[in-house]
């Protein structure tokens, strides 16, 4: 009895579930998994910061710099030295000091000088978006005084900011993941679509060039190509073929999914019956045959973009990929991958948890999406 009135009871729930459009269980799905909608917030805030405003979200210009070379990171307090309480935090202000000991430059707290923190401060001008001139920053010190200062990751060689290098640095970091899965997706849909729509020595000569692609190790490939790169290029222009090249590795896999999908749905009725009416050949793939791949493809290109973002590190961390004055994760890694810089200037390493953090959230994604994108499962 219990059992046949639950079953009535979720009846309404079934009913209200099979009458939905395919993208509202789609929507549905995906909320029920936490981890995916996590993955997915932590990427919308990470590509909003970097990507869209890191000059509103840093406290300084990327091109700033200051007096305080490789300073640690300020602490930001609520509690003076004599242990008052402040309702405003703050941080103290650097004295340069030597180490005679081990001869290095350090900075300690000046107790005297206490320099309040507040949001949307005003601070150095700069234009949003590259239209919209602004002078207001996300957080800053609000003290008159010239050597005001708060770095909370501390700063690098020339004084300059780190947390703001990160921020820039992500900026061409996720746009090269981006950009890059895109004009992969381009290249593996169209000549996966064609190497499994027409078979014969097409799909014979587009399958032996994926196969010669993945016999390459990846390294080696990626150091071969970029250091065909000419040295004389602007950095904009390095930055646009590096991007193309990891789009023109990455293809092949992509293609080989994309082939068998179009293999099995070229045989539906759908499709013989849109061929049998006269249809051709490009439409019958672009309008009948690739859109029923389009939930695997985005799948695929949502766990791939990580992959994309660790070569172009890789790449520029062994400076064969992007150079100063452009700042990339992968050119940040290269002032930290010393044996110096870990014991002197440890926070440098900073930009280590931020690239774990992306390729986490888009594997969180990733998995969310491919569970969400086949709503008629049971799992």
């Amino acid at each position: 009895m219990a059992v046949a009135e639950q079953t009535l009871a979720s009846a309404p729930v079934r009913r209200k579930q099979a009458s939905q459009s395919y993208l509202s269980l789609v929507w549905w799905k995906f909320r029920k998994n936490r981890t995916a909608v996590f993955g997915g917030v932590l990427l919308l805030v990470l590509h909003i910061a970097m990507v869209g405003v890191p000059e509103f979200v840093s406290p300084y210009l990327l091109e700033r710099t200051s007096d305080y070379v490789e300073a640690k990171p300020q602490r930001i307090r609520f509690f003076d030295q004599e242990g008052n309480f402040h309702l405003r935090p703050f941080v103290y202000g650097l004295e340069k000091k030597i180490d005679l000991a081990k001869r290095t430059r350090v900075y300690v707290d000046d107790p005297i000088r206490i320099y309040p923190l507040g949001f949307f401060v005003a601070g150095e001008p700069y234009q949003l978006f590259g239209l919209i001139p602004l002078k207001t920053h996300l957080y800053g010190t609000l003290s008159d005084d010239p050597a005001a200062s708060v770095f909370i990751m501390g700063t690098d060689a020339l004084g300059r900011d780190w947390f703001t290098r990160i921020l820039y640095g992500g900026r061409l970091s996720l746009m090269i993941g981006l950009i890059g899965q895109l004009m992969t997706i381009a290249f593996g849909t169209i000549l996966g679509a064609m190497s499994g729509y027409y078979g014969g020595w097409v799909d014979q000569l587009i399958q032996r060039a994926t196969e010669l692609l993945g016999a390459i190790p990846d390294i080696p490939l990626f150091m071969a190509l970029a250091a065909a790169i000419p040295s004389f290029w602007s950095p904009i222009s390095v930055y646009f073929m590096l991007t193309l090249i990891l789009s023109f590795v990455r293809w092949g896999g992509l293609a080989r999914q994309v082939r068998g999908l179009i293999l099995s749905l070229r045989e539906r009725e759908y499709a013989l019956a849109a061929k049998s009416a006269g249809g051709s050949d490009s439409r019958i793939m672009f309008r009948h045959l690739l859109p029923g791949t389009m939930s695997h493809v985005i799948v695929i290109a949502t766990l791939a973009i990580p992959g994309m973002i660790l070569s172009e590190t890789a790449l520029s961390w062994l400076g064969l990929g992007l150079r100063p004055p452009l700042t990339s994760w992968g050119v940040l890694l290269q002032d930290a991958a010393t044996v110096r810089a870990i014991h002197t200037t440890p926070w440098e390493l900073w930009t280590v948890p931020f690239i774990l953090l992306t390729i986490l959230a888009y594997n969180m994604l990733g998995d969310g999406l491919r569970d969400a994108l086949d709503p008629y499962s049971g799992r």
